[in-house]
């Protein structure tokens, strides 16, 4: 996982916070809102992070099927 920024990290800590206020008109603290933070970060993180990797090899291997197709196309018939 990339390392964030303390002022990303920061910024979502106090989304987790605004989100259990409106959500569930509970407030909570930093420091709570921190170990939730990590917590998605290191057992949800890595989910999401290789389902993103794995569509972006599914991208690119439809892409390399197509630049393939137009390799073929471009092939000089040769005659007998």
């Amino acid at each position: 996982m990339p390392k964030l920024s303390l002022e990303k990290k920061r910024k979502m800590i106090q989304e987790i916070q605004e989100f259990f206020l409106k959500e569930r008109g509970e407030e909570i603290g930093e420091f709570a809102a921190e170990i939730c933070f990590e917590f998605i970060k290191d057992r949800l993180g890595p989910v999401f992070y290789n389902e993103g990797i794995r569509d972006a090899r599914e991208v690119a291997e439809q892409r390399m099927q197509l630049l393939e197709e137009d390799l073929y196309a471009l092939e000089k018939r040769l005659s007998d």
